[in-house]
């Protein structure tokens, strides 16, 4: 009996492990957003964040804009094609009226191969999953930052705002807000000051400007 219990447990653990192997990117992110939804229910119709780490750092986005209700499910080190993946997890089930993104830097960053042609697509094949599933709803894009650890990818960036911005010209309910310029010093060079030491993530003086470009776009 005893050798049986130790079997079971053996073969309990072994597969968690490979559940664990198998499991997609960021699962356990995933995981961890739906388990504080059970705990606490997100409101509905509320405004959604979505995408990589410059919305996951922004632990206390509520207080800079406290006069709305907003959902934050960024996710560090996501691409587009994470957020894709899980666009029927985090975005869909909350039903909410404004979804903002940002997203797509790291895209850029993870292959030299990756044109800004590849994520424009990506974009919008994101931007289609949420307008078919919530046609009300407006969509935003916060343009890709200038991180000055990514210096060599700005050519890249650039473009891919550029075609991104045109692209959500097109569209009905749907804005790009550009930080890009408003974070550069008025010889156009990147502002070391308002990132971390590691170059890539924000102070709080660089949401703040984020703050001030996206306010005018909120909706009540």
């Amino acid at each position: 009996m005893k050798r049986l219990l130790v079997f079971v447990v053996c073969m309990v653990i072994i597969q968690s492990h490979l559940v664990a192997q198998s499991a997609p990117g960021f699962w356990s992110d995933i995981v961890s957003f739906k388990k504080d939804d059970s705990i606490k229910k997100p409101a509905l119709y509320s405004i959604l964040f979505i995408g990589s780490s410059s919305f996951t750092k922004w632990q206390d986005v509520n207080d800079y804009f406290p006069e709305y209700t907003i959902i934050n499910r960024g996710f560090g080190g996501s691409t587009l094609v994470d957020v894709i993946r899980y666009a029927y997890d985090i975005i869909l089930p909350y039903e909410p009226k404004q979804v903002l993104i940002y997203c797509g830097e790291n895209d850029l960053a993870s292959q030299e191969n990756i044109s800004p042609e590849e994520v424009l697509h990506r974009v919008k094949t994101l931007f289609n999953i949420i307008r078919t599933n919530l046609p009300d709803a407006t969509i935003d894009y916060v343009s890709i930052k200038p991180s000055p650890v990514r210096a060599s990818i700005q050519d890249r960036v650039k473009i891919a705002n550029k075609e991104i911005r045109a692209f959500l010209k097109t569209q009905k309910n749907a804005g790009f807000i550009d930080i890009y310029d408003a974070m550069l010093d008025s010889n156009g060079n990147m502002r070391e000051e308002l990132y971390l030491s590691d170059r890539l993530h924000m102070k709080p003086e660089g949401y703040a400007i984020w703050k001030k470009a996206i306010a005018p776009y909120l909706i009540k």
